[in-house]
């Protein structure tokens, strides 16, 4: 309960969401000495999209041995790209391990975050209760919330209609006539895993994507032996993993006429397999590769040379009934539609729900587009910061890397405020990020990003919000990102202080600011140190 009676449960810490993010930010508060804190989780379960995205094929196109907490290592992943049930048994046993689950609050989804400006504290309204937390940590990812087109007749359909981010497991696809609407990373797993069982299946492709071929075989048991006994030899194929992909980013990023090498595979991979020529013409994209995601699979090329798959190289443009009618005129009657169609990515649904100091949701604050400083904080909303924000993705390699990342600026920003209301001065604390300081930042980044193949790859991609900004992948390597995310740098911050509710808010100038960051920054560094020292072998690999 709140001290002052509000009927609201006080806590240090709120982290929304129990994904990678989330569990990550658990467990890296426990670490840091941190027990004052809650996960609140919408659903019954821990997992995020590895507990929501259950369908047919469902895997990770990262290995598996890379696609894990460097503190959290798995000897016994059962192959080297991972499906599903792997990877969510590996988020529960994690849940597990670090003894998270008397923090977690199930059924809570967030229906409001308010910054109380006078307190100098978040209040949070759940479906489930009411919570007061002095920092929010916000942990809901990008891949949470589904996005289904708006499509004429769609409501009249007399069949069956979901997303694949909600697979109904109830509806049995053997012998039906199934539409499967999209291209991208699950509909490219879905289509080889339904079509065996389909009567017909028809695949509406509004842009095809780059296809390499998914190198997936068992990890054999003497494999996962040697890494129980001899650790060190899963942290050095970690950082093998880790390594390849880093030498790769510049492709990427400054130099995207080198990646003419890799479409010339995936051209090779797509005749291995698609023999008509008038099919392979339909496939094969007219963007420089990696402007999209690179997809990764073995089998969606064979699956869509069976007699029985249809590909419609258009658009879903209505639905009449139980016909779908492509954007070239092209029919096809069927008894389900699956939407493949991806995720509110640079709008997500969470940014309504969180009022900042000024009274302002986050997503009108972002209405220019997504921006946040280092990724984590942003100008207006204090004692805020989000994991898997703005410009932090990946197009090549592992997110836990980016997320490890963050945990190590949300771990520095937590002992800043620790620092900053256990001096001379006393009170509570907040820290607000200087709208300079996220300007600056989000400038650097998107000159950054001028130069790689995600903005001159002549493709539109879930990567671009509505402006044509690309305020979603991260432009550098992970490396470099870890750099610039090991400590907060308070000249980059507002600090806010209340010594009481007679006094209100008390905001230092920058002049108190950076006095009060130099004053603090040995012991930061210190801290940091210290951490480093106590990591597990493997956890600065990247």
């Amino acid at each position: 309960m709140d001290g002052r009676g509000h009927g609201r449960e006080h806590v240090r810490v709120a982290v929304i969401g129990s994904g990678f993010g989330g569990l990550g930010a658990a467990v890296r508060l426990r670490r840091e000495g941190i027990t004052d804190f809650v996960v609140l989780e919408r659903a019954d379960s821990v997992g995020g999209t590895w507990r929501d995205n259950s369908y047919p094929g469902c895997a990770c196109d990262v290995p598996s041995h890379l696609y894990s907490f460097s503190f959290a290592p798995n000897p016994d992943w059962p192959r080297t790209f991972s499906g599903q049930p792997a990877i969510r048994a590996y988020l529960e046993h994690v849940t597990d391990t670090f003894g998270l689950r008397p923090h977690i609050r199930f059924g809570h989804e967030v229906l409001m975050m308010r910054w109380d400006a006078e307190e100098l504290r978040w209040e949070i309204d759940t479906s489930a209760g009411a919570f007061t937390a002095d920092v929010v940590v916000s942990a809901t990812g990008p891949l949470s919330d589904p996005k289904m087109p708006e499509i004429p007749g769609l409501d009249e359909f007399p069949g069956k209609v979901f997303h694949s981010a909600r697979w109904d497991h109830d509806y049995d696809l053997r012998g039906k006539r199934v539409a499967m609407i999209g291209t991208g990373a699950s509909a490219i797993q879905i289509v080889p895993a339904i079509a065996p069982k389909t009567a017909r299946l028809t695949l509406f492709q509004r842009t095809p994507p780059w296809v390499m071929p998914r190198t997936d075989r068992a990890i054999s048991s003497l494999e996962r032996r040697l890494h129980r006994q001899l650790p060190f030899t899963q942290a050095a194929r970690r950082g093998l993993l880790w390594g390849i992909r880093e030498l790769q980013v510049s492709a990427f990023t400054k130099r995207p006429n080198q990646l003419g090498l890799i479409e010339s595979l995936a051209k090779a991979n797509m005749a291995r397999s698609i023999k008509d020529p008038v099919l392979r013409a339909k496939l094969t994209p007219s963007y420089r590769i990696g402007c999209k995601r690179i997809l990764l699979s073995s089998e969606y090329y064979p699956a869509l040379a069976r007699p029985d798959v249809d590909l419609v190289a258009s658009g879903l443009k209505e639905v009449r009934g139980s016909v779908l009618v492509a954007a070239d005129g092209t029919e096809a009657e069927v008894d389900a539609i699956i939407f493949g169609t991806g995720f509110h990515v640079t709008d997500m649904p969470i940014a309504d729900r969180v009022v900042g100091a000024d009274g302002q949701t986050l997503a009108d604050s972002w209405k220019g587009g997504m921006q946040a400083l280092r990724g984590a904080t942003a100008a207006g909303f204090p004692n805020w910061m989000t994991i898997i924000g703005p410009n932090t993705g990946l197009g090549n390699s592992s997110m836990i890397l980016m997320i490890e990342s963050q945990l190590n600026y949300m771990a520095d920003y937590l002992r800043q405020l620790s620092l900053l209301g256990d001096g001379p001065r006393g009170g509570r604390t907040a820290l607000a990020a200087r709208p300079s300081a996220v300007n600056q930042w989000n400038r650097r980044v998107q000159a950054r990003m001028e130069r790689t193949v995600w903005n001159t790859g002549g493709c539109t991609s879930w990567y671009l919000d509505a402006q044509g900004r690309n305020t979603t992948v991260w432009p550098g390597t992970t490396g470099e990102f870890r750099r610039e995310t090991l400590t907060v740098d308070l000249a980059e911050y507002e600090v806010v202080r209340v010594r009481g509710r007679e006094h209100g808010a008390q905001r230092l100038p920058a002049t108190a600011a950076a006095t009060a960051g130099s004053a603090t920054a040995g012991a930061a560094a210190g801290a940091a140190a210290a951490a480093a020292e106590s990591a597990p072998a493997g956890e600065g690999a990247a």
